[in-house]
């Protein structure tokens, strides 16, 4: 089980990095081709957001890896569940529940990280 938390988590942290950086770097108008939902937040909001997905991203990975201050890796992953569920209130108000349930599948692995880590695989 402690290998499918790893693989889990290197997923979803590769996937958090690589939105948070697309967030971060991308101007809006590339954004919006990408993420419709932009068009409705201002530009240092979804600055913000992708800031928060990399912090995601990195506290999913990092402090396991390194060993330092592992406990937080599911303090990351609770952080990822309140940023993809309010993705996925995002897209259901924009009618959008393909979208919002990639996010429910987000929610799902994260919770399973949370329980593992905080629980019978904690560090």
């Amino acid at each position: 089980m402690n290998i499918l938390l790893w693989v889990v988590q290197s997923l979803l942290a590769a996937a958090f990095l690589a939105v948070g950086a697309m967030k971060i770097f991308r101007n809006r108008t590339e954004l919006a081709a990408t993420f419709g939902w932009v068009e409705q937040f201002s530009d240092p909001s979804v600055k913000a957001i992708g800031a928060l997905d990399a912090l995601v991203g990195f506290g999913l990975v990092l402090p396991g890896v390194t060993d330092i201050a592992p406990t937080l890796v599911p303090w990351a992953a609770l952080g990822g569940i309140a940023l993809a569920g309010g993705g996925s209130v995002v897209h259901l108000r924009r009618s959008e529940p393909q979208l919002a349930a990639v996010n429910v599948v987000y929610l799902a692995l994260l919770a399973l990280v949370a329980w593992g880590r905080f629980g019978p695989y904690a560090f």
